[in-house]
């Protein structure tokens, strides 16, 4: 046999020649899980137009060599031989910079490229023969110097210390979180904060981050703190589970000292008088690690509670968790935990795509926009003399209720439900307080009589104050269980709701807390590919998504507390000034408020309220939101892959497959069903693209083929394949094939009809043959582009 021609073989095969035993002969084990080939890093962003959506392209390295599971070392980029050395080695870095690995290599079957980020001086990149890829000996030498961790100290153990792997992997970001944490206290940081937004298992990051540093005995014993029962026993059943025996839950403030890893929330083991305390009961060097959960949350008492636990536990390591930093000038978690270890945003999780993208719907109402004043003398539906003053949407259902501004809201709610063809979606809708939420469940229940008589909790109040509705919660957030459907709540369902099937979050509630409004957001962020959950929609009445548009949105966290001379470096614990319920909204500029006595709302119900505007918003590719017409959005993506019209004429007609096209731009984010939809259902992609991006006029895939069976130009066929090209145009016409170089279509009907497959390319000559009239049958359908 001659000599392979590396050029003519494909990547997967340059892997599996060249590159896949060069790294086994330098000692990587495949079978100890050390090489890992098409490791998947993320499963690729959601894209969404109308009421479709697609996933971009999934993001995977061709190899990721590991120490030992968990503990990932290097990258490796392969390319066909068409392509030079190191044409890999820019993807290959991106992959490294979401695996925080340090060695990344290129490679096209020759040799390798070699980037080493352990490098501060010298050549950071060179080339390597096929043997000389490093082993994971040398690797693991150069990882332990970059990590400052000599080979004989004790933080070695603790930083290589195995994790727990039963039937669920981590991801890429996950393992960063857990490194990165079990390395800093490896290496005598005494404290942590993680920031990961809501859907992105930080529990479960949580609990791996424990089990490492409870394996590997540099914490004995473990507290994980919360600050409500139903987190709390959630964690133990499901991700701590595997503590078995070693766990227990603080209750009926009861401690008993012999477990190893002890569970609570804060009011258990808190209180105002010293005997409640009963933290107390533990030696201040009781505990090693002590974990807090969602350690933004709470009033300034809750804040002072948790506080007051790690204060007495002054020498253990502590952790902590939360979706949304709290800094403000009262309250700053990165003042104590110190700056993050690990940051994981909103942003990053949708570029992934393992948050749920969203589109937002605004609806401004006419006495939103100007206001509102009473005529003198005016009274409100109970007789009460209405404050002369102008109300604005800051005073809607605080001080003073429209009630036909709340049944216009219902029934733009309602109005959506029905549209989007589901009105059995998972609905919260965020009100100003129980009162707005009691009277808005009322009227969604008469926007939707008819399903409400065939089961009453279609719509359901969940607040804190009412036990039938609270009881109804884990209803909600069961992807299993149909209802409740819509719950209307104020405060109740703003955190620590894991609905993973919510569709829809309307905003009727003021908030100006960049805390709040991400943790609201993050009721729809989650993905539930098995019950259709792929993106969510937020219907927004109260300007609320203007925060989007903040750049502390997904950006660091900053913290504005600034002490003085004489002030300790720890911020006050006192309750935000601005507004002394707790939901940090700004202060008003509006004059203050004379609340009668006698009544806290004015009750106003024959004022008329219109709706002004409504438009749709959309999350673009660089996660900010635009607004623009389906069509307007396809223009522009098409465009940045064909400029011109010639430009994509040209690509069309020298393609071997019209589909990859189409897919191509699909995974660009054109989406042709939409478009379909809104242009025409009987054009084919070519005409919707010249169309759309290039004002072309605009043919059926009827018309096209009609114009081709006019022409009479395949007399020249036997009637085989007359019939065979005739055939081909009706699947053209009436189902959108396009006739691409793929004989497999001859083994379906009408075809198995005329002849078998080999009958039917050798009436064309052969296959060469069968090809060329393929491709003169293209392109007699796409001559002109109209």
């Amino acid at each position: 046999m001659g000599e392979i021609d590396k050029k003519a073989l494909k990547e997967t095969e340059i892997r599996t020649r060249y590159i896949t035993p060069a790294i086994v002969r330098a000692g990587w084990d495949p079978n100890k899980n050390q090489v890992r080939e098409e490791y998947s890093i993320a499963p690729g962003r959601i894209v969404v137009r109308g009421k479709l959506h697609a996933r971009q392209a999934p993001m995977s390295a061709d190899y990721v060599l590991f120490l030992k599971p968990g503990l990932p070392l290097a990258v490796v980029e392969a390319k066909d031989n068409n392509h030079s050395i190191g044409a890999g080695m820019q993807q290959a870095q991106g992959y490294a910079d979401r695996l925080d690995v340090p060695f990344i290599f290129s490679s096209n079957g020759d040799g390798f490229v070699f980037h080493d980020r352990t490098v501060t001086a010298g050549e950071i990149e060179r080339e390597l023969t096929l043997d000389e890829f490093p082993s994971p000996e040398e690797l693991h030498r150069r990882w332990l110097d970059w990590k400052g961790v000599a080979p004989e100290a004790a933080a070695k153990k603790i930083i290589e210390q195995d994790y727990y792997f039963h039937g669920k992997d981590l991801r890429y970001y996950q393992l960063q979180a857990v490194n990165r944490t079990v390395e800093a206290v490896a290496r005598g940081q005494r404290r942590a904060l993680l920031v990961m937004a809501t859907g992105t298992g930080k529990t479960f990051t949580a609990f791996q981050i424990i089990w490492r540093l409870w394996k590997s005995r540099r914490a004995k014993r473990v507290l994980f703190l919360a600050d409500r029962n139903i987190l709390v026993d959630q964690t133990r059943v499901n991700d701590f589970k595997p503590f078995g025996t070693a766990m227990t839950k603080i209750t009926n403030r009861k401690a008993d000292p012999s477990f190893e890893i002890f569970l609570a929330i804060y009011q258990a083991i808190t209180g105002t008088e010293d005997a409640e305390n009963i933290y107390r009961n533990f030696s201040p060097d009781f505990f090693d690690l002590i974990v807090v959960d969602e350690c933004h949350r709470g009033s300034a008492r809750e804040n002072a509670q948790w506080r007051e636990v790690l204060d007495y536990f002054s020498g253990a390591v502590q952790v902590g968790l939360t979706a949304t930093p709290k800094e403000t000038t009262d309250t700053s978690n990165i003042t104590y935990f110190g700056d993050p270890v690990f940051t994981y945003s909103l942003k990053q999780g949708i570029d992934d795509g393992y948050l749920a993208p969203y589109k937002v719907v605004r609806i401004d109402l006419d006495k939103d926009l100007q206001g509102w004043r009473p005529e003198d003398g005016q009274t409100d539906k109970h007789g009460e003399l209405i404050e002369d003053r102008v109300y604005n949407q800051r005073d809607f259902d605080r001080n003073l209720v429209l009630e036909q501004r709340t049944r216009l809201v219902a029934k733009k709610v309602t109005q959506y439900l029905k549209e989007s063809g589901d009105r059995f979606a998972k609905t919260i809708v965020f009100c100003q307080d129980v009162d707005h939420a009691e009277r808005m469940r009322s009227a969604l229940a008469n926007e939707n009589t008819d399903l409400i008589a065939k089961n009453r909790k279609y719509v359901m109040r969940i607040t804190g104050d009412d036990a039938e509705g609270k009881a109804e919660l884990d209803n909600f957030i069961d992807p299993e269980s149909r209802y409740p459907v819509i719950a209307t709540t104020s405060e109740l369902m703003s955190t620590g709701v894991d609905a993973q099937t919510c569709k829809l979050i309307v905003l009727d509630q003021s908030i100006a807390s960049m805390t709040k409004f991400k943790q609201i957001i993050g009721r729809g962020t989650r993905i539930n590919e098995e019950h259709g959950k792929f993106y969510f929609t937020i219907m927004d009445f109260r300007k609320a998504t203007e925060l989007f548009a903040d750049p502390d949105f997904d950006g660091g966290p900053v913290v504005v507390y600034s002490p003085g001379p004489d002030e300790p470096l720890v911020p006050p614990e006192d309750v935000d000034p601005a507004d002394p319920r707790g939901s940090q909204d700004l202060p008003s500029n509006d004059p203050p408020i004379k609340t009668p006595d006698r009544r806290i709302k004015y009750l106003v119900g024959d004022v008329p309220v219109t709706l002004v505007a409504e438009r749709v918003q959309y999350m673009g590719p660089d996660g900010k939101l635009i607004t623009e017409s389906l069509t307007d959005y396809t223009r522009k993506r098409i465009k940045d892959s064909y400029p011109t019209l010639d430009a994509f004429l040209n690509r069309w007609s020298h393609a071997n497959s019209k589909r990859a096209i189409v897919a191509e731009l699909q995974e660009q984010g054109v989406f042709f069903e939409a478009l379909a939809e809104e242009v025409g259902k009987d054009f084919s992609p070519f005409d919707l693209v010249c169309h759309v991006a290039f004002d072309q006029p605009v043919l059926t895939r009827r018309q096209r083929a009609d114009n081709v069976l006019a022409t009479g130009y395949w007399a020249k066929y036997s009637s085989k394949a007359q019939a065979t090209l005739k055939a081909l145009l009706d699947k053209y016409a009436d189902e959108g094939f396009e006739p691409d170089h793929d004989a497999s279509v001859l083994k379906i009907r009408p075809f198995i009809d005329i002849g078998t497959p080999m009958e039917i390319v050798v009436e064309f000559g052969g296959k060469a043959g069968f090809d060329s009239a393929v491709e003169e049958l293209e392109h007699q359908l796409y001559s002109t582009a109209s």
